[in-house]
């Protein structure tokens, strides 16, 4: 695991540029099973399925990732359903990535894996 998850998300106002892609695979190597993908709306974006028993166990899991997404001020798009929850990090303000969406990935990599 990354020391990632032990920063704290930074808010982001979009005086920043979004991360290139050098810049992205540099951090995507620290966090476990995200995928990058891009589309016209939102830019880059990190996106990972996680799978799991039953309805009951994804609630959980995603009451937790919004747990966390409320304390680090930062709130990805979530889809849960029976065994499954799909999450969308990306920074709104600069149609990108920046490291805060990494450091909430790598948070809710640290409570997947626990």
């Amino acid at each position: 695991m990354s020391d990632l998850a032990n920063k704290k998300c930074v808010p982001c106002e979009g005086n920043i540029p979004p991360f290139n892609a050098d810049e992205i695979h540099k951090y995507l190597k620290k966090v476990d099973g995200w995928e990058v993908l891009e589309d016209k709306i939102d830019g880059f974006h990190l996106i990972k399925s996680f799978k799991f028993d039953n309805f009951l166990k994804s609630q959980e899991f995603v009451n937790k990732v919004g747990e966390i997404a409320e304390s680090e001020g930062h709130h990805p798009d979530l889809w849960f359903g029976w065994g499954y929850a799909r999450i969308k990090i990306f920074t709104h303000a600069i149609k990108g990535l920046a490291e805060s969406d990494f450091i909430l990935a790598a948070k809710i990599d640290k409570i997947s894996n626990a």
